[in-house]
């Protein structure tokens, strides 16, 4: 009888108990073999050490404001030093003076060497402004100075080589110092215009492309040392040097001196418009100084 009464009392496995009695249950083991205790001890879990403190973060009031605050003053930092670039260098005239292609370019190359034959260098404007380079042979540009500039320390680099006077510190200094020159011919220049109170269109970059043709002969004279010696040096320099000339004379002529005549006409003073002259004589005279002493000591 107290075997039936215990019988009926249990509960059968496919029967559902309403509450499990967990107290007498064996901890849970680790993939280490350790038991785990109920409760997670060791410190905070994913969601705080990571999203959920991105997300505190980012629903942060004060945070947000400190946020926007720091992009208003990074981009008003970037309009600052895009104005001061502005300033001393515009984007979209550097852009003019490299736009060029393959035609302007051979016909600027054979104006350089052989100017005597070109009659027409008047510039070109439409409503006001000048054309391009490619639209106008008779435009400056600076795409040949720069390569004609890369050429030449090339060249250099090869003569010494022949020389077997190469070395890293000697082609610096004569890449420096070609550099230098042109820096220096361009301040003298806008000193002169600016003392003398010229008015003319010419820009910083178009005496800078007027000083950095002198390369193109540079090259000539160089290439024909190499290869005729030191008669074939002299013969070169000789041609360069009277093309370049005449080439700056006719171009500058153009920009310095377009009203000669009117400004003899004016106050009844003719010193202004010589000066004029003097200066574009002057500057022409001046670049077979510069190209003998950067050409010379490449040739023996």
């Amino acid at each position: 009888l107290d075997t039936l009464l215990l019988a009926r009392a249990a509960p059968t496995a496919g029967d559902s108990v309403l509450f499990e009695d967990t107290s007498s249950a064996a901890p849970a083991m680790n993939s280490q073999g350790y038991y785990t205790s109920g409760y997670n001890m060791g410190g905070p879990s994913n969601d705080m050490q990571g999203g959920g403190g991105m997300n505190n973060l980012f629903a942060d009031p004060m945070a947000n404001a400190a946020m926007m605050y720091g992009s208003s003053l990074a981009n008003q930092g970037k309009d600052m030093v895009n104005k001061e670039i502005s300033r001393f260098m515009s984007v979209n005239k550097l852009k003019y003076f490299f736009a060029v292609d393959t035609r302007y370019v051979l016909k600027k190359l054979m104006i350089l060497m052989f100017p005597y034959t070109h009659q027409d260098w008047e510039v070109r404007y439409h409503r006001d402004t000048p054309l391009t380079p490619r639209q106008d042979v008779n435009a400056s540009d600076l795409y040949i100075p720069t390569m004609a500039f890369i050429t030449y320390i090339l060249l250099a680099g090869m003569a010494l080589g022949i020389q077997k006077r190469f070395s890293p510190e000697v082609l610096g200094l004569c890449a420096s110092t070609a550099l230098v020159w042109v820096i220096i011919e361009v301040l003298v220049m806008l000193l002169s215009l600016y003392l003398l109170t010229v008015h003319t269109d010419l820009s910083t970059f178009d005496l800078i492309a007027y000083s950095g043709y002198k390369y193109v002969g540079m090259i000539f004279t160089v290439l024909c040392g190499l290869l005729f010696g030191s008669d074939g040096y002299f013969v070169a320099l000789a041609w360069s040097s009277f093309a370049l000339m005449f080439f700056i004379v006719r171009s500058l002529k153009m920009k310095i001196l377009p009203s000669l005549s009117s400004d003899s006409m004016g106050m009844g003073s003719n010193a202004k418009p010589q000066l004029r002259l003097y200066i574009t004589v002057a500057s022409a005279l001046f670049q077979p100084i510069i190209i003998y002493w950067l050409t010379s000591h490449l040739v023996r």
